[in-house]
């Protein structure tokens, strides 16, 4: 779980720095382009997020059935 937290977090990382970037950008060139990039990739750091959390959660349920002592 270590390795998978690590690949998400950095994945995470640069989709939040893409996404500020791209804002940026937008801000500073008034380009509809740029706005729409930003909100991409907002919405893909959403879904990493969302991801991350459902695989944490059924990760602990999963190890709670498989370790539960009879």
């Amino acid at each position: 779980m270590i390795v998978f937290r690590w690949i998400m977090g950095v994945l995470g990382a640069v989709f939040a720095i893409v996404a500020l970037v791209s804002l940026s950008l937008q801000v500073a060139s008034q380009s509809d382009v740029w706005l729409r990039r930003a909100r991409h990739f907002r919405h893909w750091l959403w879904l990493l997020l969302l991801g991350w959390f459902n695989v944490e959660v059924w990760g602990r349920v999963a190890l709670t059935i498989i370790h539960w002592k009879r």
